[in-house]
């Protein structure tokens, strides 16, 4: 998709999904004193829980370069997804992504037809849990097993062509058991961060809400990520949402509920990772200024 038209239609989405949310709430208007009695402690967790969430993110870009052979500094790993992150809620698309494979590729010299293969293959461990967690509460074992090697192979055909006719060299590239693992582990760590932090929103809305669909709900918000044409994929994972309401059975006031909460706290999260970067610029100057950037990061290493 162009730019230009990517950008029309995140526009009319989020207009779209504005439109719709007005409405909601006007014919809904118990929703929001509902939502005023949210509990301090509830808040706590769920910042106590991105907090780790973030920390998940920066183990999956740490077990990325190790594949690529390259490293980061802690300052230098921190900032790179503290701007990746806020970059990817404003701008449609994963556009995060695109921030670091920019700065690695003009910092450390990273190829990008490298860094590509491994987001790759990060997406594909990312769709096989995502498709487990969506089908493992409602479907039988053996179905939920089945649909996530389908996805599996589905994903491995697409790398397959990638490395083809990017003429990728795995010898660039350290393959080990090990670095695949630790991407494996990372990407699952945060797909269960991400459980709690939706169980818990959930839970403030409806305590009756029980884990399995709780599982089931991340599954499906988890797969947004694919279709992010909006900001945070504002509207796209509500609609993932309520569309797979005969999977995890959650009434559509409990999940628009629960996504106010969610995109008031991710705010909350950006705002601090904001102003956590202006922090560290303060002490290290210009973030995308090559020489200066190495040397001090080189000297606190």
């Amino acid at each position: 998709m162009k730019p230009r038209l990517r950008a029309i239609t995140a526009i009319v989405l989020i207009c779209l999904t504005a439109v719709a949310f007005t409405y909601y709430i006007d014919d809904h208007r118990n929703l929001l004193a509902q939502l005023s009695h949210t509990h301090l402690t509830t808040l706590i967790w769920l910042l106590l829980l991105y907090t780790a969430w973030f920390l998940a993110l920066c183990a999956i870009v740490w077990a990325t370069l190790l594949i690529c052979r390259k490293d980061l500094a802690i300052k230098e790993g921190f900032l790179l997804n503290a701007y990746s992150t806020l970059v990817n809620f404003f701008v449609p698309g994963q556009g995060g992504i695109v921030v670091r494979g920019a700065y690695l590729k003009r910092i450390k010299h990273l190829k990008v037809r490298n860094y590509v293969f491994v987001t790759l293959i990060y997406y594909m461990f990312y769709a096989i849990i995502s498709s487990l967690l969506l089908l493992v509460s409602t479907r039988p074992l053996w179905q939920s097993l089945g649909a996530s090697i389908l996805v599996g192979i589905i994903s491995f055909i697409v790398i397959y062509l990638f490395v083809n006719r990017s003429h990728i060299k795995i010898t660039d590239l350290n393959m080990s058991k090990t670095n695949i693992g630790l991407l494996f582990g990372a990407t699952l760590l945060q797909a269960l961060i991400q459980v709690a932090i939706y169980g818990v929103e959930l839970h403030s809305v409806n305590p009756h809400i029980g884990i399995s669909q709780m599982i089931t709900y991340t599954g499906a918000a988890n797969f947004a990520l694919f279709v992010a044409l909006t900001p945070g994929a504002i509207g796209i994972r509500e609609a993932f949402l309520l569309f797979t309401r005969h999977l995890h059975h959650i009434s559509s006031a409990n999940i628009i509920a629960a996504n106010v909460i969610d995109r008031a706290i991710f705010i909350i999260v950006l705002g601090i990772l904001f102003l956590l970067t202006i922090g560290f610029h303060a002490k290290y100057k210009s973030f995308w200024e090559k020489p200066g950037l190495r040397t001090e990061v080189t000297d606190e290493s």
